[in-house]
């Protein structure tokens, strides 16, 4: 399961309907992807549809789709926002990773 913060809710939203989507129909599609400093980079996306084999979870109101391979890097990940003085962005809050970037964009286990 991934959660959703408060303050990641409030901008998943805003940024979704700037985008066209709607977030009560319409998915965050979060993965895992090769690369990054760290060896594993986090991947973020708006999409309409799932595809066989994603998982589909419901946390604070905003659904998400996370495919059958990243599955087992993201359990219990919480999604959260931040827009302090070390920069703004979506952040991953993973208890798997046992190294992160300086950026927070990638991880290893």
């Amino acid at each position: 399961m991934i959660k959703v913060s408060e303050q990641a809710k409030k901008k998943v939203i805003e940024l979704m309907a700037d985008d066209g989507y709607n977030y009560t129909t319409d998915f965050i599609r979060v993965g895992v992807k090769s690369g990054g400093c760290s060896g594993l980079s986090y991947d973020l996306k708006f999409d309409k549809s799932q595809e066989e084999g994603d998982k589909i979870f419901e946390d604070n109101g905003i659904k998400i789709i996370v495919d059958k391979k990243s599955f087992l890097y993201l359990i219990g990940t919480t999604l959260e926002y931040s827009g302090g003085l070390n920069g703004t962005g979506f952040v991953f809050n993973n208890p798997n990773a046992n190294r992160t970037c300086g950026c927070g964009e990638s991880f290893s286990l």
